[in-house]
Parts: C-alpha cells; structure tokens; sequence
C-alpha cells in the first residue's frame, strides 16, 4: 500500500498496534473535544495565495534558537515510543537526525538520553522536562542532558495532575515488564505505591509555579522553552521570566478538555510577545498546509506528536522518515502555491479565518 499523506500511516498504526496501546497514543482528556478541535481548527483557516511570484526556487529552512533546521517541522515529546516499534526513540533519533531537524526527547522515554545520543550523535536535541515533588530527580536529569549535549529545556506546565483518559482507564493501561522508562532506572524506590504511565503515582508536583523558572535558571546555563502555554496573559508571564520560546499546546488535548485547539491561540499569544521570544505549536499538524498556517499565523516552528509514532509503527526510522519527507514536500508544494519562496515570506496575509 502508498503510503501518500499521514492518515495513511494512522490507519495502518490503528490496525497493527494492540488496541491499548493504540488507545493510549490516541487518547484525549474526557470528550476529546480539544484533541479533536486541534484538528479542525486548522480547517477553519483559508489561505489567500498570492500568483505569478517565481517561485521556481523554494527555500524551507529556519532556525529554532538560532540552529538552522532543514523546514520548521520538529519532533514533539511524546513517551514511551518502544511501544510502537521495538528501538523506539533510537529510531526517532536517527530519522529526525537524517531529516536535519529539532527532536524534543521526553522524560518518559524507554531508550535513555545517554542511547538517544550515541545513537545520532549529530542530532540537534532538546530535552522535556517535568518538575517531580522530588526536586533531586529533576535537577540530576537537567545535569545529565546538559553534559550530553542537549540544547535547550523544554517545561511542560500543563501537567499539575495527568488528564483522565478514559481509554487508559478502562484499559487499565501499564508498561509491558520489559519497558521502562530509561531515564528513571532505579532513581525512584521500589514502593507499593500504584504506577502511573511508568512511574509511581503522585511523583509530579502539583505545587510548581512561576518562580520555579527561576530555580531552574538557577541550574543550568541551558535556553528555556515553556511546553503549554494558551493564553496571552501567561505568554507575558513566560517573557517577564525570561525564558526564550514558547509552545503553544495543549498536550494534544490530552489535559484540560475544552481549551482553545492551539491553532485558535496562537495569534494572541504571537501578538503578545511581539517576536521578544521565538512562539512554536504542537497539536493538529497533519499536512504540510496545516504547517504554512501555523507560520502564517507567526509560529517560528511547529512539533509533531502522535505521528511520529504512526511513523514508528509503520517501519521505526524509515516509517519517522517517511512522515517528515511526507511533511517536508507538502509543505514546500504549499508554500509554492502560496507564492512564497521562502519560509520569511510567510505572514499574515496569507490567511484569514473563516466565518463559520
């Protein structure tokens, strides 16, 4: 079979993965209304093309924190990608290192930073990071990906406590024994407390709050980037702190049901910061159009999370290839037709959105 766009590799994803699995990648909070508003946002947005531009020649690179990227498509932090295809983020790794472009490795990975690393070494990473009531195990991870070369921090701050995943519940969803999450081997004690998602229940600390961007200032020189941010007053909030970037998400709307899709947040949150710091979105990408909105409507970059594992499930590191390649030449096509010839030509007037 062709595989020609990505819900091509969902479909195959959805057929070939145990239902649990597939259920726990799939997975919104409650309805999964904001999972699936992510998606049709981006349907409410019509491109205004410009013609007869020359667009004979199309250049897709940006940078990303000052590193040049081969187009503005990185890999989201998604977990536990051993699930998916038996090398996991070592795969991801690798195509996200042939592709030239940022792959944000997640604290819930079943390969570690250390095997992430040796196995693309010239990758271009940054690291996402949770605050755990256990502010130790924090700072020895931020230590770790400092020394090994990762390039920037990424805080996720919509995870005070985990959404309900209905699926996940019913399913009674649990790491096979033979997977963990690498990154923790042997840090938290054997206890008989319940796991969750990999690790003991009630480890992430709900009481984080803006002055731990200070502390973790305080621990690294490393850039940092804030995964989870919807709104323009905390968009302020994340400038005045000093981090460099932003990401606009909302956890594939795997957290809070009933936020804005991130698409619909983007334009107060750019217009907020005024290009002080870089503004990048997850959720809802699945065609390279979907990207040339996202930095129309001033999204220096966007990250892409289930599809990566639909990538993985489909054939590990060429299957990841494949969907970025996939991402990479829809999006040079729109952009051409768009009359752009280079991602700064991209800008809002290429769009308007729809009175629907």
């Amino acid at each position: 079979m062709a595989m020609v766009c990505l819900t091509d590799f969902e479909e195959y994803a959805k057929e070939h993965l145990p239902k649990a699995t597939w259920d726990y990648y799939a997975a919104g909070a409650d309805e999964c209304c904001t999972r699936d508003d992510n998606l049709l946002a981006y349907k409410r947005i019509r491109l205004r093309p410009r013609m007869l531009r020359d667009v004979s020649v199309s250049d897709t690179r940006t940078t990303v924190l000052g590193t040049e990227i081969s187009f503005p498509v990185g890999i989201a932090p998604t977990a536990f990608h051993c699930l998916a295809w038996h090398e996991g983020e070592i795969s991801t790794a690798k195509a996200t290192e042939a592709l030239n472009t940022c792959y944000i490795t997640s604290t819930y990975s079943t390969c570690s930073v250390e095997e992430i690393v040796a196995a693309a070494p010239n990758g271009y990473r940054w690291f996402q990071l949770y605050v755990y009531r256990n502010r130790k195990v924090s700072e020895q991870i931020v230590h770790r990906v400092e020394a090994l070369g990762y390039k920037a921090l990424v805080l996720t701050v919509d995870v005070p406590y985990t959404g309900k995943r209905r699926n996940d519940i019913r399913n009674q969803f649990r790491l096979p024994p033979h997977l963990k999450v690498k990154n923790f081997d042997g840090v938290f004690e054997e206890n008989n407390s319940p796991e969750e998602y990999g690790i003991p229940a009630n480890t992430l600390d709900p009481s984080i709050s803006w002055k731990d961007i200070y502390w973790l200032q305080s621990l690294t020189r490393l850039p940092i980037v804030i995964k989870g941010i919807l709104t323009k007053e905390d968009a302020e909030l994340a400038v005045e702190h000093g981090v460099q970037g932003i990401i606009v998400s909302n956890h594939g709307g795997r957290q809070l049901d009933g936020g804005p899709a991130t698409i619909d947040a983007l334009a107060e949150i750019v217009d907020m910061v005024q290009g002080r710091i870089e503004v990048y979105l997850d959720g809802g990408v699945r065609t390279g159009s979907d990207v040339l909105k996202a930095i129309a409507v001033g999204a220096k970059c966007v990250f892409i999370g289930r599809p990566v594992v639909w990538g993985l499930a489909y054939k590990g590191e060429e299957g990841v290839r494949e969907i970025l390649q996939i991402l990479n030449d829809e999006f040079r096509l729109s952009m051409a037709l768009a009359g752009c010839r280079n991602v700064s030509e991209i800008n809002r007037n290429l769009i308007q959105f729809s009175k629907l």
